[in-house]
């Protein structure tokens, strides 16, 4: 089979155009196509009066070597790479302790997979609940401020992303195709085929979530076992032979211990009491650069006008997004993150009298407002020097401060871009109605970032609104404060993804610090897996 990439076709092609363009690509008669499928599709709007899908496909024909040897110098026509998904190991029945896997967010789901595929039964903790249970507890704060600490949009199952845009795409390089196999099972949990082909698929929460609990149910099929509400409050240590320390197991906090070699820490980047206990224990940990800020709203008209003009609303564009970044005079850089195509801002506090805001779509992609986080770097080597959990201090303090400018109910403080620039609080918000809940108070978001961050994105959004035509419109809200862009900390690994220093720990995923998103954090708890796995046969 022949991979032909980047074939360009006119927004509006008729169905039959695809296969026309494969045949004179490759110079071949129609005949000599036995099959074709679409294995990617894309849409180039640079020029937005004449909007291209981009296609790669996947071409079987009668005589393929024939057709490789002609079109050799043609770097658009090679064979389809294998994207099947091999096992690295196989569990060989001799007696162990089960691998424990510390979170249930992407990460932990596909490692616990990975691992009962092979064989080695895993046991799953989670300190929330199960995804449905967690979504009323979340909503709990949407609809009436009432917060609950181990069950909201960080903690529970199905972790951080559930409560997203969904986003299955990512800039890491995966040689393995491991993403693939994570779409492919997202697939196979329900949902829909063309996040196989898309550029850039996405799913929405409430797909998500019977999707997490098909996955659940295919990982206690092959012998694995999920716990909730068993959070982890220690390790049990022992010296290790060569020197340093081992993990012998956890202690729940319940006062139980599970024994256990292996254990995975796909903690989310929200785990800040988890990162305090694995410090204060001697496990390796340091502090990490993330990003603070605030969400922006448009009306997703707007958007979707300023990068499609005319075709705006067309069906196989669905509703647009952006990607910004801007180098700040005084040496920061502005960039927007986690942008939500006709979503929500969505309250993702954790800890009690602290604010925190996030965005999250659903797979229609169809509410009022387009919104996305503009967040601004900050490293610990300039704005938090004071050790390894100084990052986490510092998202406590700026969150404080945004649960005092709202009122202390956890509403958020919002304000207009056009007050935002001139340095002015807003009493009222005009015609882009905030999708916040449980609501906004406007105010002046001054009180709730550092000078340098308010410097660079008052700098940045006049450069956005010449790149975006209505991106500054005074009458946008800006609602704070946003904080959790990643972890504040790298639970540092090495090349065997053991921790550096405690043998039999691997930490995995975004709050580790090793990933970003959906489907990095999956990959990460892949590759984790396969790590134990090799570890555990080393060991028998």
């Amino acid at each position: 089979m022949l991979r032909l990439t980047e074939l360009k076709l006119p927004l509006d092609h008729p169905p039959d155009a695809l296969r026309a363009a494969v045949v004179e690509h490759l110079g071949v008669s129609d005949g000599d196509i036995v099959h074709l499928t679409v294995a990617r599709r894309a849409h180039d709007a640079r020029r937005k009066s004449a909007i291209l899908m981009v296609y790669s496909v996947d071409v079987t024909v009668a005589d393929e070597p024939g057709v490789l040897a002609r079109l050799a110098d043609d770097h658009r026509v090679r064979p389809t790479p294998d994207t099947i998904y091999r096992f690295v190991a196989q569990a060989d029945g001799a007696e162990r302790t089960r691998p424990l896997v510390i979170g249930a967010g992407p990460c932990g789901l596909f490692a616990g997979l990975i691992l009962a595929e092979m064989g080695f039964r895993p046991i799953i903790l989670d300190r929330g609940k199960v995804v449905r249970e967690r979504t009323k507890d979340t909503w709990g704060l949407w609809r009436r401020g009432v917060l609950n600490p181990e069950s909201n949009v960080q903690f529970g199952e199905g972790g951080a992303g559930t409560f997203s845009d969904g986003k299955l795409y990512s800039q890491i390089k995966d040689p393995r195709f491991l993403g693939r196999k994570v779409l492919t099972e997202f697939v196979a949990a329900g949902a829909p085929a063309e996040i196989l082909t898309e550029a850039h698929p996405h799913i929405g929460t409430f797909r998500l979530v019977t999707m997490v609990e098909s996955l659940r149910a295919k990982i206690e099929a092959l012998g694995g076992e999920y716990r909730f509400q068993s959070k982890v409050v220690d390790l049990d240590l022992a010296p290790a032979a060569g020197g340093g320390q081992r993990v012998r197991g956890v202690v729940l906090e319940s006062g139980e211990r599970l024994a256990a070699d292996q254990v995975v820490l796909a903690l989310g980047h929200s785990a800040r009491d988890s990162f305090a206990m694995l410090h204060d224990r001697g496990v390796h940990v340091e502090a990490k650069p993330f990003s603070i800020g605030v969400r922006i709203e448009h009306p997703q008209s707007v958007i979707d006008r300023a990068r499609f003009g005319s075709h705006a609303g067309h069906k196989d564009l669905g509703a647009a997004d952006y990607k910004l970044s801007h180098a700040c005079s005084n040496g920061r850089t502005v960039y927007s993150f986690c942008m939500c195509p006709g979503g929500t801002v969505v309250a993702a506090a954790s800890e009690p009298g602290r604010v925190v805001t996030n965005g999250m779509s659903q797979y229609s992609r169809n509410e009022r407002n387009a919104n996305a986080a503009l967040v601004v770097d900050i490293t610990p080597e300039v704005d938090f020097p004071g050790g390894a959990l100084a990052g986490v201090a510092l998202q406590r303090h700026w969150e404080e401060r945004a649960f005092r400018a709202g009122g202390e109910t956890y509403a958020a403080p919002g304000q207009k871009l056009g007050d935002f620039l001139a340095g002015r609080p807003s009493d009222e918000l005009g015609p882009v109605i905030p999708s916040y809940r449980p609501g906004v108070r406007p105010t002046d978001l001054a009180a709730c970032l550092p000078d340098f961050a308010l410097q660079a994105i008052r700098e940045a959004l006049p450069v956005f609104g010449r790149q975006i035509p209505g991106f500054d419109s005074p009458d946008a809200v800006l609602t704070g404060v946003e904080t959790r862009t990643s972890s504040p900390v790298r639970i540092t690994r090495g090349a065997d993804f053991q921790s550096l220093n405690t043998a039999g720990l691997f930490p995995a995923g975004e709050g580790a610090g090793y990933a970003g998103g959906i489907l990095s954090a999956a990959v990460d708890g892949i590759k984790v897996a396969e790590a134990v796995a090799k570890a555990m046969q080393a060991d028998r």
